[in-house]
């Protein structure tokens, strides 16, 4: 009994509280960063991560996935911003995509999360450790012109990834750059076996104390001049006076342009492109969960959809689940959605309580915790694991690491499985099909056995292989053994034995007469009623000239 009896919520919170402070500390500068590269109120971020947070872990099946304001999204929020004329119009369209990916859930259309290749996903995982590594560089040093969160090859500041790292040379801040190595040695030091040892720091996890330090050398350094940190330098939120006035950071949308079209095409917009982002990061952090859970994704789906129409109603940014974060909560320790929730009200609460505090975070203090996250994605053991494999593995995972990393997650994704399907082609047009001209002895037929499964997809390679058959040549091909033959195929068959006729190739198809029953026959004679009468015809005949022989 006992096996199957349901989690509590915050059964594990002993690990689970520890990371959520840690993916409250890793989400406030990114859900302002996004919202700053959107063109949005700089609150609207902060309203997604709470929605993320609040709203969406208490409906999601995922354990570990943490949902907020997507990178991913913010071309498409800034250009729909521009698009609609205002923000408040934005926001019913947010609203609006929530209620799409509602339905999207109820038609259980996450099923197309399950159709990404392994070594697509992996390749992801190890892009966007790559990018967070690069991204997070600059902010290391102190260099912040490019805000947190903009993920993109080519930046916000007109800078690209690569350029970005050179320029920050130029800009180095002394301050800043003590603040992040003495939060990579915090980290370091933290992830030693002796430290794990030691009954506190179970508790007291690195990244925390590495932010705590950042604090307060931020606090030492205020008045020593080249060493001190610049307001660009630091987690910036929103500051209210009152409880009034940050309630007046809450924005309702227009629901007068509900019968502006453009609404509609933007919300199915960004239904779609959040949906397979989410769906991307459902994989990705199931693959990164220990426990090897399963996410339900028509829920999860479901779930976002109720997210999105919160955050639209009361003036957030569309959110998604995000790799990052999730990945920061898992390697932090998280074990359910407890942290999730958590985080979520983290961001409520200091948001309204705490705003002045926060401010004192360094940006280099959170640079550092995100270096660590992007070594442990994208660590060069996982590359070494991958090429190890073999070309059908390390190919599409390359191209897909390379392809987010010089453009963007869906360009890269896309890429991705365009060269995995490519592959798969590939391979079934080489094999099992094989005919060597040199190997062809006059005295001997040529025997050719089919595979268990031969779909449409076989058309090439089967054709090829007869093309390649000599003339006068005896070939015998054996069905035998295959359960299904897609109805192409043996019109592929039907069609050469007219042809060889003409090169003097006798031709026998067999195996079929001992599959009356098969599926495939039966499938076989519904799609091409006159040929399967046609080639059991033809094979009765050759049934009753066999024994009269």
């Amino acid at each position: 009994m006992n096996a199957h009896k349901k989690p509590s919520l915050f059964e594990n919170l002993k690990k689970d509280l520890p990371a959520s402070i840690v993916v409250f500390l890793v989400a406030l500068p990114l859900c302002l960063g996004i919202a700053l590269a959107s063109g949005a109120p700089l609150f609207s971020g902060i309203i997604a991560g709470i929605v993320g947070g609040v709203v969406v872990s208490v409906f999601s099946g995922s354990q570990l996935g943490v949902s907020g304001p997507a990178a991913g999204l913010t071309v498409i929020v800034l250009s729909s911003i521009q698009e609609l004329g205002a923000f408040e119009t934005f926001l019913l369209a947010v609203f609006i995509s929530g209620l799409i990916q509602i339905v999207f859930g109820i038609l259980k259309a996450g099923v197309i999360g399950y159709y990404f290749p392994s070594a697509v996903i992996k390749g992801m995982l190890s892009a966007i450790g790559i990018i967070i590594v690069l991204k997070q560089i600059p902010h290391a040093f102190g260099y912040d012109k490019d805000p947190e969160g903009d993920y993109a090859f080519f930046q916000a500041d007109g800078h690209n990834t690569l350029s970005e790292l050179l320029y920050a040379w130029d800009f180095i801040s002394p301050g800043a750059l003590i603040i992040t190595a003495v939060s990579m040695f915090i980290l370091i030091l933290w992830e030693r076996p002796f430290m794990k040892r030691i009954g506190l720091f179970s508790w007291i996890q690195g990244p925390l104390v590495a932010v705590a330090s950042g604090i307060g050398l931020n606090v030492f350094f205020r008045d020593m001049g080249e060493f001190a940190l610049n307001p660009d330098q630091v987690v910036n939120i929103p500051v209210s006076d009152s409880l009034v006035s940050f309630l007046g950071q809450f924005t309702l949308p227009d629901f007068s342009q509900l019968y502006n079209p453009d609404v509609y095409v933007i919300a199915l917009t960004i239904a779609i492109v959040g949906s397979l982002e989410t769906l991307l990061s459902v994989e990705a952090t199931d693959r990164l969960d220990e426990h090897k859970r399963i996410t339900p994704t028509n829920r999860e789906l479901f779930a976002q959809g109720i997210g999105n129409s919160i955050s639209g109603l009361i003036g957030g940014l569309p959110l998604t689940q995000v790799i990052v974060r999730s990945s920061a909560n898992i390697q932090s320790g998280g074990q359910s959605k407890a942290s999730s929730f958590i985080h979520g009200m983290l961001l409520l609460v200091s948001a309204m309580a705490i705003p002045h505090v926060l401010n004192l975070v360094p940006l280099a203090s959170l640079a550092a915790i995100l270096l660590v996250v992007g070594y442990k994605l994208a660590k060069p053991a996982i590359f070494k694991n991958m090429i190890a494999r073999g070309k059908t593995q390390y190919v599409p995972f390359l191209v897909t690491v390379l392809a987010i990393v010089f453009t963007d997650l869906l360009y890269g994704i896309a890429l991705g499985l365009m060269v995995a399907f490519f592959q798969i082609l590939w391979n079934n047009f080489k094999t099992p099909y094989h005919f060597n001209p040199d190997e062809y002895s006059e005295d001997k037929p040529v025997h050719i056995d089919l595979s268990e499964d031969v779909s449409f997809l076989n058309k090439a390679s089967i054709m090829n292989m007869l093309k390649l058959l000599p003339n006068n040549a005896h070939v015998i091909v054996n069905a035998s053994k295959a359960r299904s033959i897609h109805p192409d195929i043996i019109e592929i068959f039907d069609d050469f034995r007219e042809n060889a006729k003409d090169r003097d190739i006798k031709f026998e198809l067999v195996g079929l007469k001992e599959r009356d029953d098969s599926n495939s026959e039966k499938q076989l004679s519904k799609a091409m009623p006159k040929k399967y009468e046609l080639l059991s015809k033809r094979l009765r005949k050759k049934k009753k000239e066999a024994e009269n022989e």
